[in-house]
C-alpha cells in the first residue's frame, strides 16, 4: 500500500469502527439502563433498533449525498452529526429521549459507513481490494463484537452515559484527519429519491414494530397483524417504485446479478444470526449466570479474537480462491455452532460448556464477512461501487434489526426475565432460530462465485 491507501484504509476503518461499535455498545449496559430509566424488555430492543433502523434505511441517502455533493464533505458532516447525537444520548433523562437520540445517531451513521466503504473501494484496485476489505471487515467486525464489551466496561466502571460520551473525542480526532488526507470525490450525479426513502422506512418500521409488539399484544392481535401486513405492502411498493423511478436509491437491476443477490441474501441471514445472538447472549450472562456488565462483555471476547485473526486472512484468500467457499463454510460453521449452543442451553449451563460453540461460530462469521463484501462490490462496475456498497450495508443492518426482533419475539414466546430458568427457557429456542438463519444463509451462498474473476466494466446482465 502507498501512503494514500494507508490513510484511506485507516480513516475509513476508524470511521466505520465508531458507527459499528454503537450498534451493540448498549447490549451489556441494557440491564443498567433498564433499572435507571425504568424501561421494559421491549423498550430495550428499541434502544438498539431505533439506531439500526435509521442507520439502515437512510444508508442509500448517505451514499447518494456523497456521490452528489462530495464524499469527503458528507463523511465529515456525518461524523459531526454522530458526535452531537452521541452527546444527546448521554444527556437523556428518559427512555423516550434516549431512543430519539439513538435514531439521530443512526442518521449520522448512515452518512458515514457507506462513504467509508466507497472511499476504500475506490482507493484500491480490484486485485488487492479483497485484502483491503478483509482488513476493513476485521476492524469493523471487531467494533461490532467489542460493542458489548466496551459497554460493559463503561457501565460497570463509570456510568452508562459514558458509553456515548466516548464517541465525541474520537470524532473530534478523525474529522480533521479526513479533511487533510482524504481527497474529495464524486460519483454519478444521481437525484435523491425521497419517496423511496419514505416507503422503505415505513415498511421496515411496520415489520419491526409488529415483531417487537407480538409478545405483549399477541401474534393474532389487530395491532400486530396490521403492522406486519402494512410493512410488507409498503416494502412491496418500494420495490415496485424502485423499478420505475429514473434514479432509484436501490437499483433493482443489481439483483439480476447472481453474485450480488446471493451474497446480499446470505449476508442478511449472517447478520440476523449474529446480532440476535449477541443481543441475547449479553443478557444471558447477566440474567442466568449472574455476571456484571464487565464480566458479560469479557465472555463475548472469544468472538472478537477470532474475527481479528480470521477476517483479514479470509479476505486475502478470497482474492485467489473466490468467495463462495468462505461464505458457505463460514455460515455452516455458525449455524452448527448455534444449534449446538441451543441444544445444551439450561439454567445451570456453565461458560466453559458454551465456549467451544462460541469460538467455532466466531471463526465461521469471520470467514463469511469479507467474502460477502468482496462478492458484492466486485459484481458491479467501478463507478457503481458506491450504490452497491449502500445496498450491501442497508441489507446487512436490516438483517441485524430483523434478527433482534425475531429472536426477541421467540424468546418472549417461550421464556422471560422473571428468573434464570425462565430466561434459559426462551434463550434455547431463540438461539435455535439464529442457527436456522445461518444455515439458510449458507444455502444462498452457494450462488456466489466459486472462483476469482475480473471486475466488470459495465453492469452485467442476468445469466
Amino acid at each position: 500500500m502507498d501512503t494514500a491507501q494507508r490513510w484511506a484504509l485507516g480513516l475509513a476503518s476508524a470511521s466505520s469502527f465508531i458507527v459499528a461499535l454503537d450498534v451493540l455498545v448498549v447490549a451489556t449496559a441494557l440491564t443498567t439502563i433498564q433499572r435507571d430509566l425504568d424501561s421494559s424488555f421491549a423498550t430495550l430492543e428499541w434502544t438498539l433498533n431505533a439506531y439500526s433502523l435509521a442507520f439502515a434505511v437512510l444508508l442509500p441517502v448517505g451514499a447518494a449525498l456523497g456521490d452528489r455533493f462530495g464524499r469527503q464533505r458528507v463523511l465529515i458532516a456525518g461524523l459531526t452529526l454522530f458526535a452531537f447525537a452521541s452527546a444527546a444520548c448521554a444527556l437523556s433523562t428518559g427512555v423516550g429521549a434516549l431512543i430519539t437520540a439513538r435514531a439521530l445517531q443512526g442518521v449520522g451513521a448512515a452518512m458515514v459507513l457507506p462513504l467509508a466503504l466507497t472511499i476504500l473501494g475506490t482507493a484500491f484496485p480490484p486485485r488487492t481490494r479483497g485484502r483491503a476489505l478483509g482488513l476493513f471487515s476485521g476492524i469493523t467486525g471487531v467494533a461490532t463484537f467489542a460493542g458489548p464489551f466496551v459497554g460493559g466496561v463503561v457501565a460497570e466502571g463509570l456510568a452508562w452515559q459514558w458509553v456515548f460520551w466516548v464517541n465525541v473525542p474520537v470524532c473530534a480526532v478523525v474529522i480533521p484527519l479526513v479533511l487533510r488526507h482524504i481527497p474529495d470525490s464524486r460519483g454519478p450525479g444521481t437525484k435523491l429519491d425521497p419517496l423511496g426513502v419514505l416507503l422503505v422506512t415505513a415498511g421496515a418500521f411496520g415489520l419491526v414494530w409488529g415483531l417487537v409488539r407480538a409478545d405483549s399484544a399477541g401474534w393474532v392481535s389487530v395491532e400486530v397483524i396490521t403492522s406486519l401486513t402494512a410493512g410488507a405492502l409498503l416494502v412491496a411498493l418500494f420495490v415496485r417504485h424502485e423499478q420505475r423511478v429514473p434514479a432509484p436509491m436501490m437499483p433493482m437491476r443489481f439483483f439480476t446479478i447472481r453474485a450480488f443477490t446471493s451474497a446480499n441474501v446470505a449476508n442478511f441471514c449472517l447478520y440476523a444470526s449474529l446480532y440476535g445472538t449477541l443481543f441475547l447472549l449479553a443478557q444471558y450472562f447477566q440474567e442466568v449466570l449472574g455476571h456484571g456488565p464487565l464480566d458479560a462483555g469479557l465472555r463475548l471476547m472469544p468472538w472478537t479474537g477470532t474475527l481479528m485473526v480470521c477476517a483479514p486472512i479470509a479476505g486475502a484468500l478470497a482474492d485467489r480462491l473466490g468467495e463462495r467457499r468462505f461464505m458457505v463454510v463460514g455460515l455452516l460453521m455458525q449455524g452448527l455452532a448455534m444449534a449446538w449452543l441451543a441444544a445444551i442451553t439450561a439454567s445451570d449451563l456453565t461458560y466453559p460448556d458454551m465456549l467451544p460453540p462460541l469460538v467455532i461460530g466466531g471463526v465461521g462469521v469471520s470467514m463469511a464477512m469479507p467474502a460477502a463484501q468482496k462478492s458484492i462490490v466486485s459484481a458491479v462496475a467501478p463507478q457503481e461501487i458506491g450504490q452497491a456498497s449502500g445496498v450491501l450495508t442497508v441489507l446487512r443492518i436490516l438483517g441485524g434489526v430483523f434478527g433482534i426482533a425475531v429472536l426477541g419475539a421467540v424468546f418472549g414466546a417461550f421464556g422471560g426475565l422473571g428468573s434464570p430458568t425462565a430466561f434459559a427457557a426462551g434463550f434455547g429456542p431463540a438461539i435455535g432460530v439464529a442457527a436456522a438463519f445461518a444455515l439458510l444463509g449458507s444455502a444462498f451462498g452457494l450462488g456466489m462465485p466459486g472462483a476469482a474473476r475480473p471486475v466488470p466494466t459495465v453492469t452485467p446482465r442476468a445469466t
